[in-house]
This record gives C-alpha cells, sequence and structure tokens, in this order.
C-alpha cells in the first residue's frame, strides 16, 4: 500500500498545486521558465503514475477480504458511467466544443466519473484508497477551479458540432481501452 500511497502524492500532489500553492507555484514557472516547469511536473507525474499502477497491483494481490461485496449492478452501471468519463475527457481536447463551454471543466469531471464507477463496482481497500483519493481531488479540484473562473470572469463558447468530435473520440478511446487494454493492463476484463 506505501507504494499506491506514494504514486498518488506523487501525482495528486502537484496537480493540486493551484488550490494550496497557486502563488508559489507561479514563482516557480517565472523563475524556471515555463518548458522547464512542464517538464519536471511532467517526470514527477510520469513517475507517480508508474508508482500508482504498480502499487495498486501490489496492494489488491496482498488485500484480505474486501470491504464490501457490490452487487452486480454497479458493476453494470460502471459502464456507461466510464463511457461519459472518456467523452468528457475527450471533450476538455476538443476545442471551442460546447460541452467544454457548459461544464468549464470537463477532465477533473471526467476523473471523478472514472472514480464513482470504479468505486461502485469494487470493494476493497485498494479500490477506496486509489479511487477514493481521485474522487476527493477531482471533486475538490472542479469546485475551486469553477470558483476561479467566476472570480476572474471567464466565459467559454463553443460550437456543438465540435462535441461531436469529443463524442466520438471519447466512445472510440472507451472502447478500445475497455476491450483491449484493460485486461491486459489492470487485470480485470470489463466484458468477460
Amino acid at each position: 500500500m506505501i507504494v499506491l500511497v506514494v504514486g498518488l502524492l506523487l501525482f495528486l500532489g502537484p496537480h493540486s498545486l493551484r488550490l494550496y500553492a497557486d502563488d508559489w507555484r507561479s514563482r516557480r514557472i517565472a523563475s524556471m521558465g515555463e518548458g522547464r516547469w512542464k517538464g519536471l511536473f511532467s517526470l514527477v507525474s510520469i513517475v507517480g503514475l508508474a508508482l500508482i499502477v504498480w502499487g495498486y497491483g501490489l496492494a489488491r494481490a496482498s488485500q484480505g477480504a474486501p470491504l464490501w461485496a457490490p452487487p452486480v449492478w454497479t458493476r453494470h452501471l460502471a459502464s456507461p458511467l466510464t463511457l461519459v468519463s472518456f467523452v468528457l475527457i475527450a471533450a476538455a481536447y476538443v476545442p471551442r466544443s460546447r460541452l467544454r463551454a457548459l461544464v468549464g471543466h470537463p477532465m477533473l469531471l471526467g476523473v471523478a466519473l472514472w472514480a464513482l464507477a470504479h468505486l461502485l463496482a469494487n470493494g476493497g481497500v485498494a479500490d477506496l484508497v486509489l479511487f477514493g483519493a481521485f474522487l476527493v481531488w477531482a471533486a475538490v479540484d472542479f469546485v475551486a477551479s469553477r470558483r476561479r473562473d467566476r472570480a476572474a470572469g471567464v466565459q467559454r463558447r463553443g460550437v456543438w458540432g465540435n462535441d461531436l468530435t469529443s463524442v466520438v473520440v471519447g466512445t472510440v478511446a472507451w472502447y478500445v481501452f475497455a476491450i483491449y487494454l484493460h485486461g491486459p493492463l489492470i487485470g480485470v476484463r470489463p466484458f468477460g
């Protein structure tokens, strides 16, 4: 479990700097330069993500009895929730989509839905630590980001045609991951 927790700290810590150390972050970017900052941020995030994957596998293999036994219907609910989360995450990268304009921060909402879906469908301690940490982080960051947008008077506009791109890209990515990658990478095949 230690490896998982260290990975979460290394990944979510830097992703939370705007929440608890925005001035420090701004000073570091100004002193290092944006390129060096992004490079260091990416390196720490990649190490954190690798430790999360490794630590989650270790924790799942060594955990005892689950905390709860999720009903079968929660596994069925996880599929559409993760589909929506993939569409939202895709919308974060599609410029000028109405979905992005409406939600404001679709990546954070997508991560929150992904984490919630996995919390509902899994009942182990490692699941609670991993998905609970991501759910809390995404929810807190979403609220803080929306508050920051309102204070800055941020207004987003988008066109419906770009939403089709978000839906298609998100759906294809979800399908490929669920059918071909989830089993080999995670060890669980969502569809059999």
